[in-house]
């Protein structure tokens, strides 16, 4: 008799339609392999425009000064450092995702891991440009560098985390692109053997360093990504507490506080994970691949995004407290007068509304799982945490302690919203690139876990463990009836 399940029955199929190893790669490199349509250069189009008009609007502020934008006396932090820690925290969802998701053996991360993996790095990409050009010198960027010391006293201050911002992101930058290339290998040979023209054999050949699928090599990858996963797990939290860090070692009211590395952690993660529900619902309906990224995988990252929406929601509720508790009145002055009721209070509401009040809507199964609701709700998640970093710097910076230093309202320039708009246009461009030649969905580890939680499989264990069952039953019966322990009869 064999009554042992891979899985329980009760969880609902990871790979839904009855798949064979075959169909996965065919369904998967279907896309790499075809044309792209009239809807991918469309959208590659808008998105390098977008690139173009940022490329412009940089160009604006290097050669013409920082006062291209519209920063001043007491704001000098305006839109720039607000999309720089935006950016920052929508590429963290994708080294959860992969890396402590992997840790813990979560079967539903293989559906979303590779493009959430893409994300990161396009996601970093964006930020790290943001503190370069806010220097204004941007050719003296690399000041930040420890290069050996033969300019004089010059040295790097250690004691600035805008100092270990280089260092985190450009380390969680370097170990989320090797996790990401290491996992595309198996993948990239599959495409390699399916390849029809010489340049495609040729190009997948190189990009698969020679992978053939031997039992070392599966060895050898298993252990890379168990390493990597473990250096990439501590990352998740050092990288945006490391970005907190820019407020909370100040004595700006508002920002002098120790709530802001979990704060801003758990932002990261729930701003991550909505931006690769944004992505991946759009790819799933484009690409039809419904049957991978099913119902289960949205309804997991719903959970997780309405989780971290409540922690951020304790987070500001906390803020507010010890605003009271304190009684510094400028602290007070800054929650109370300026950010809830004050000329920037539109923002503040906004913010609330986004981030705390419209995820608890996913408390509701039947909203977790509806496709367009969670579309909305990714994209809303998203303004509501640019809003938040928002609120933070600006409303923070305008009213200070010297009231002879408070400046006027803030508005951007078209070049600073023109550098956003670029980082966008980089963003999706790199996306339809990736989408384009690179599997979005991982082909070896969808096989994987086909066998254990693929719909048809699961069905087949039900059944045999059903026949299992009724087997081991009869027999019993028939024993312990000629035994005649047995007085029940079996209809």
């Amino acid at each position: 008799m064999s009554l042992i399940k891979y899985e329980s029955p009760i969880r609902e199929p990871l790979v839904d339609g009855k798949k064979t190893y075959g169909q996965v790669t065919e369904d998967i490199c279907h896309t790499i392999e075809a044309k792209p349509g009239r809807l991918w250069y469309i959208g590659f189009s808008i998105s390098v425009a977008f690139l173009l008009f940022g490329v412009y609007s940089v160009y604006r502020e290097v050669v013409y000064g920082i006062g291209q934008w519209n920063v001043n006396r007491t704001i000098n932090w305006g839109w720039d450092i607000t999309n720089f820690v935006w950016w920052v925290g929508i590429g963290h969802a994708g080294t959860l995702i992969s890396a402590i998701l992997l840790l813990f053996r979560q079967g539903w991360r293989t559906g979303v891991n590779r493009a959430a993996e893409a994300m990161t790095i396009f996601a970093v990409m964006c930020a790290g440009q943001f503190p370069i050009f806010h220097m204004g010198r941007v050719w003296v960027a690399f000041f930040t560098l420890p290069y050996p010391n033969t300019r004089g006293p010059l040295w790097p201050n250690y004691n600035s985390p805008l100092m270990w911002d280089v260092f985190a992101i450009s380390t969680y930058f370097t170990v989320s692109l090797l996790f990401w290339y290491s996992g595309l290998i198996p993948d990239l040979a599959t495409v390699r053997d399916r390849a029809k023209t010489k340049f495609r054999k040729y190009f997948y050949g190189i990009t698969a360093f020679g992978w053939t699928g031997s039992t070392k090599h599966w060895q050898r990858h298993e252990s890379l990504s168990l390493v990597l996963a473990g250096l990439s797990t501590p990352l998740v939290l050092s990288v945006h507490t490391i970005v907190s860090f820019d407020f909370a070692t100040s004595v700006i009211p508002g920002w002098h506080t120790t709530i802001f590395p979990p704060y801003f952690v758990a932002g990261a993660i729930f701003s991550g994970f909505a931006m690769v529900q944004t992505l991946m619902l759009v790819s799933r309906k484009v690409m039809n691949l419904q049957d991978y990224i099913t119902l289960g995988h949205i309804e997991a990252m719903n959970k997780v995004i309405v989780l971290t929406g409540s922690i951020v929601g304790i987070a500001y509720l906390t803020e507010l407290f010890m605003a009271w508790y304190s009684m510094v009145r400028y602290e007070q002055d800054i929650f109370f007068k300026y950010r809830i009721a004050g000329a920037y209070g539109w923002s503040y509401w906004l913010m609330m509304t986004c981030n705390v009040i419209s995820p608890q809507l996913f408390w509701f199964r039947k909203l977790r799982r509806n496709v367009l609701f969670t579309f909305i709700m990714s994209i809303v998640v998203n303004i509501g945490m640019w809003f938040e970093r928002f609120v933070i710097i600006v409303t923070s910076l305008y009213r200070d302690y010297l009231p002879s230093s408070w400046s006027v309202y803030y508005r951007p320039t078209i070049w600073e919203v023109g550098f956003y708009i670029g980082t966008f246009g980089l963003f999706f461009t790199c996306y339809f690139l990736f989408s384009k030649y690179f599997p979005v969905i991982a082909i070896a580890e969808i096989k994987h876990v086909l066998k254990t939680t693929g719909e048809s499989f699961k069905n087949d264990m039900v059944a045999l463990d059903s026949m299992d069952t009724e087997k081991f039953y009869h027999e019993t019966h028939h024993d312990d009836h000629h035994e005649g322990t047995v007085t029940v009869t079996h209809h």
